[in-house]
């Protein structure tokens, strides 16, 4: 038989809670607050997908010729992209009647417990953060920077904004997320420090990043450095040469991985291009839109070295969906359970609270997914370490 729930056993704990996440340290959060948020996630258990639809490039322009007959129909094959809810987490802690008696003659176990809650929460917003950090970097379009593992200069955050130009990413809502070490490099950037020339005291009064060339800058942790593939001496395999927007392109001679995420380049293309689908039966497949240039027969193909993923985008390009995880109609034994948001982030979670013999647990749980919908908008700025 279920316990009984929503006995208030928590209520005295959530206040507190919300003050313990000030205190606790916490790693910088810069992408859960500038990708889509999915509101339709709650309909959605672990492992399903929500589809929406995506409808092709309209390649179908003619001149219009007056006639007595009805032009033949133009029909369309409608994409999709999916999303699913991919993990439902839990993070624990358990108390026993011994143990609160022990502590309650010193700090308190409320107190304790208020941090374990806070401690809890950043670690779950951090797996969150992980999974948008590692999802941008592998679903990019194209890259922009000069030369692995070093920091950008000024020149990257324009050219990351005319690739989402180039690509018809809209012009508003774009953000870039930086590593620490590439956010260094940025309030170095003597343009915007220099108030007669930045025109705004605030990076230098208060080290706050603001915004550049359309770009609301934030840091994360959580921006990803991969290793990249071992794929070395590939050359183009057509002898008809590739076209300006194609996506499959067939190699040869060469040897080693080439994965995805993976950034490649093309002999004789200034262009980054971003991997969406690792080397298979000599067959690369590049992010959407594809090639900017034509591409010869053997042309050779290199593998960007190893470098950080500061990632430009707009909001629209990156969905997370996230819910509270489900439990049975008929309840479960939890003796109470509680949502608490976390301010930073804006992220909800399920505190729950199960007795046992002589000892209570506690989960701080929430369920979520995240993907790539319009690799066409994001970018990623290469970054040092």
């Amino acid at each position: 038989m279920a316990a009984p729930t929503n006995n208030n056993t928590l209520t005295d704990l959530i206040p507190d809670a919300y003050a313990a996440l000030d205190v606790v340290s916490r790693e910088l959060t810069g992408f859960i607050p500038t990708v889509a948020r999915d509101s339709r996630a709650d309909m959605v258990a672990v492992g399903q997908t929500l589809r929406s639809i995506v409808a092709p490039v309209n390649a179908s322009g003619a001149d219009i010729v007056p006639a007595m007959a009805v032009p033949s129909a133009l029909n369309q094959t409608i994409g999709n992209k999916s999303l699913t809810i991919t993990k439902a987490r839990s993070f624990g802690f358990s108390w026993s009647g011994e143990d609160i008696m022990a502590v309650d003659k010193g700090p308190g176990y409320l107190t304790i417990q208020q941090d374990q809650i806070a401690q809890a929460i950043r670690a779950a917003v951090n797996e969150v953060e992980a999974d948008i950090a590692a999802a941008a970097s592998a679903g990019a379009s194209r890259a922009y920077g000069a030369t692995a593992d070093t920091a950008p200069v000024i020149g990257d955050f324009s050219n990351a904004k005319k690739i989402l130009d180039d690509n018809g990413a809209p012009g508003s809502d774009r953000h870039c997320v930086l590593n620490t070490a590439s956010g260094v490099a940025v309030r170095g950037f003597s343009n915007l420090y220099k108030v007669n020339e930045g025109g705004d005291t605030t990076l230098l009064r208060q080290g706050l990043l603001g915004d550049l060339y359309g770009f609301s800058l934030r840091e994360s942790a959580q921006v990803v450095r991969p290793t990249k593939g071992t794929g070395a001496s590939y050359l183009v395999n057509n002898g008809a040469g590739y076209a300006i927007g194609d996506t499959a392109i067939t190699l040869d001679t060469g040897s080693g991985t080439i994965l995805a995420g993976d950034i490649v380049t093309f002999a004789g293309d200034t262009n980054k291009y971003v991997v969406a689908s690792a080397l298979a039966a000599n067959v690369v497949t590049l992010a959407a839109p594809g090639l900017r240039q034509t591409l010869a027969d053997n042309t050779a193909v290199t593998v960007f070295g190893t470098s950080a993923r500061n990632c430009a985008f707009s909001r629209n390009a990156i969905v997370l969906a996230t819910r509270l995880p489900a439990i049975p109609a008929q309840g479960d034994m939890a003796l109470d359970r509680q949502v608490i948001t976390d301010p930073r982030t804006g992220l909800s979670f399920e505190i729950a609270m199960y007795p046992g013999y002589r000892m209570n647990t506690y989960h701080v749980s929430i369920a979520w997914g995240v993907t790539v919908f319009k690799p066409e908008h994001l970018a990623i700025i290469i970054g040092g370490v």
